[in-house]
């Protein structure tokens, strides 16, 4: 697996991209609670490598 700079070191697969997002989700439960279809289809985009964090709050912020 090739280091992707879009993701932190402890990001670079689904898995762990899984459990960053839990982890924000935790410290910032607003994501979890509030979070519309299409956050929550944002967020899969993330964990699938998809997207980076970075995307991911760009999206939402121009939502």
């Amino acid at each position: 697996m090739a280091y992707d700079a879009r993701f932190g070191p402890t990001a670079q697969t689904p898995a762990q991209r899984a459990r960053v997002l839990e982890q924000l989700q935790v410290a910032l439960p607003y994501l979890k609670t509030k979070a519309t279809l299409s956050a929550r289809q944002l967020y899969a985009r993330y964990v699938a490598g998809e997207l980076s964090w970075a995307d991911v709050r760009l999206s939402l912020d121009a939502a």
